[in-house]
């Protein structure tokens, strides 16, 4: 019976690195027959050290699609479909997710978790998460309406430092690192406002008085010969001409605008340094040579660094040559040039500001929030990701488990440690019956394009949001169709009159999902502060169902099961799974979704004034007849 499920169920697998390696080798030996893959990454040397499907001569090609050939010689009769995309790409929609009977998730990043835990929600589909920290790997399932989804736990926030930290007053390698990546991007990619890496002159700590500051830009002038320029103003006066921007005299001068002129500039504000160590200007025609090779393990001297920003510049500003006028450039962590460029300026701003430096190596994990993986606990964790898979089709959905793999052994000195699956949370803002949350920002501050970008997309991890103010009108603030709204981007939201009390339905149909925004406006946000959370999903989640019965309310996503099999059993905590992925994130989540009736329209939100209801589109009704007989035994663990 369980030998037929895997060679005719579907399985789709989300990433081809290091435990999607493992899980994809275990799925085709356990006897799972049609398989489909998704991973945007192309293979790089370092992967090669427990990616093991992959070899040398792969070395740029398609990690998925490589995946796909090196299994395919454990069992060439399996069915797998390798893409090469982003799994958040539109055409994977909630019906792309339908045809699957289990989703395994082997990600490296949080938003691309976030994306598919809700629309495995959407599509009732058992979602099995599982992801890296360190050595520490964790594993679980996803059951809508059962167990807690990936987002029902707040996982720690990305790490973020403030403006003037990063541009004046570093004290951790880190600092110097992220500033290094503006300065990238300010040279090659992208111009962002947010990202300017000259001194911050309105540094509160600085405190200059306003009759001061003239004098003192005449000082600066005198003592260093500094002119007052952006990074990006200072190309611009080049003309962004290639060739004179980044040839070799040029390069020279940029070292020393940044690591020379910038620093003269910040000792002049004399109150950064009352109880800090001051910063050391650097002078390129007063270093001398250290002389040292160029090892991912070896720390350079200041030479060595200063000859590699300079190589760096000179071969970066080549392949924007290459792309053509108005050409960007992306930073990416396992592209060398753009790695060395990081490595050098990070640390010749170390060594200025009297840290030690750090190793190519070092400085590539921290600039791409990379945690070190082995292949043991990878091996461990997919095994355990098939494991859960069986017993989910078995119809052994009450013996799930979330599982932990430790670094050391615990009391009862056991390295796999399994838990019960929790219930959903209470206050999360995915799968929630109405998820709500409140936001607190400055109305008159936050345009319509901070309220999409920063608020929406980066910290409620939407794909395309659509806006509509409930103000009785339904005004249309952001639209998802490309040009409706951009005329709007720029406006403030008060501009819209949208004030403290406000109420904003977000939808984003790609994931079929649905948020109600109150607006809490303030002025006393901290300083570098855009907004805050302040409350999130006040109506508590639906219960487990119990017996055959099941909860009324419209939820994101159907309460249709795409479970296999509807078997209940006592529960029995000796089994579970983990997974564990990486990007200073814990592991994420994985659910079954057990069956309930289906509801045929999206979520739907009252109307504050007239008690009224109103959906902006229909959604797909998908009907599950299976029984959901177990509470709350099974449950979520996510990890990130």
């Amino acid at each position: 019976m369980l030998a037929d499920s895997l060679s005719s169920c579907k399985v789709l697998v989300v990433g081809a690195g290091g435990i999607g390696c493992e899980l994809l080798k275990n799925l085709v030996l356990t006897g799972f027959k049609n398989i489909e893959v998704i991973d945007l990454d192309t293979i790089d040397v370092s992967n090669l050290n427990r990616q093991f499907l992959f070899q040398k001569k792969h070395v740029g090609k398609s990690k998925a699609q490589v995946a796909k050939e090196s299994a395919l010689q454990f069992c060439p009769s399996a069915n797998i479909t390798a893409y090469h995309d982003s799994i958040m790409n539109p055409e994977y929609n909630v019906e792309f997710f339908r045809k699957f009977m289990l989703v395994m998730n082997a990600l490296d990043n949080r938003a691309a978790r976030n994306h598919v835990n809700r629309m495995c929600l959407a599509a009732d589909i058992p979602l099995i998460e599982s992801g890296t920290a360190e050595c520490a790997h964790l594993g679980y399932d996803i059951y809508e309406g059962m167990t807690e989804c990936y987002e029902c736990q707040p996982k720690p926030t990305q790490k973020t430092f403030p403006g003037c930290t990063i541009r004046n007053t570093p004290s951790e390698p880190i600092h110097c690192i992220v500033w290094a990546k503006y300065l990238f991007n300010q040279l090659f990619g992208e111009e962002d406002a947010d990202q300017e890496v000259s001194p911050d002159t309105a540094d509160p700590e600085a405190a200059w008085k306003p009759e001061d500051t003239a004098a003192r830009a005449t000082a600066s002038e005198k003592d260093g010969d500094i002119k007052r320029v952006s990074t990006k103003d200072w190309a611009r006066s080049t003309g962004f001409d290639a060739v004179k921007l980044f040839n070799k005299v040029t390069a020279v001068r940029q070292s020393e605008l940044l690591f020379k002129d910038d620093i003269m500039y910040l000792l002049t504000m004399d109150k950064l340094w009352k109880k800090r160590k001051a910063p050391t200007p650097l002078d390129w025609q007063q270093l001398e040579d250290s002389g040292s090779g160029l090892k991912d393990q070896q720390v350079l001297g200041v030479w060595g660094y200063c000859q590699l920003f300079q190589h760096s510049v000179e071969t970066l500003s080549s392949h924007l040559q290459e792309k053509g006028e108005g050409a960007e450039l992306v930073w990416d962590k396992d592209d060398p040039p753009a790695m060395d460029f990081v490595t050098a300026a990070a640390n010749l701003r170390m060594h200025i500001f009297s840290m030690n430096m750090k190793s190519r190596f070092d400085v590539k994990s921290m600039a791409g929030n990379i945690i070190p993986a082995i292949a043991t606990t990878n091996a461990v964790i997919a095994g355990l990701i098939v494991l859960e898979g069986l017993k989910i089709l078995a119809g052994e959905v009450e013996t799930c488990r979330t599982i932990f793999l430790n670094k050391c052994p615990n009391l009862r000195k056991k390295l796999l440690v399994p838990c019960v699956l929790d219930p959903p949370s209470a206050n999360c803002y995915v799968c929630a019956s109405k998820p709500e949350v409140t936001v607190k920002f400055n109305v008159h501050k936050t345009t319509v394009l901070a309220l999409q970008d920063r608020i929406l997309k980066e910290r409620f991890g939407m794909v395309a949001p659509d806006v509509q103010i409930e103000d009785g009108k339904g005004t249309i603030l952001i639209s998802s169709e490309e040009g409706e709204t951009e005329a709007n981007n720029h406006k403030f939201l008060s501009d819209f009159g949208i004030r403290n009390g406000s109420r904003l339905q977000v939808d984003d149909f790609l994931q079929d999902y649905t948020l109600l925004v109150n607006v809490l406006h303030t002025e006393e946000l901290e300083h570098d502060v855009e907004f805050e959370v302040v409350g999130e999903a006040p109506d508590k989640a639906p219960t487990p169902p119990s017996n055959q019965e099941e909860a009324n309310s419209i939820t994101n996503g159907n309460k249709d099961s795409a479970q296999p099999s509807t078997s209940s059993k006592a529960e029995d905590d000796s089994d579970d799974v983990m997974i564990v992925d990486s990007d200073e994130e814990e592991a994420a989540s994985s659910a079954t979704a057990k069956p309930a009736p289906s509801s045929g329209t999206k979520r739907k939100h009252s109307d504050a004034e007239t008690g009224e209801t109103s959906t902006k589109r229909p959604r797909t009704t998908q009907q599950s007849s299976a029984a959901a007989d177990n509470d709350d035994d099974d449950d979520i663990i996510a990890l990130d």
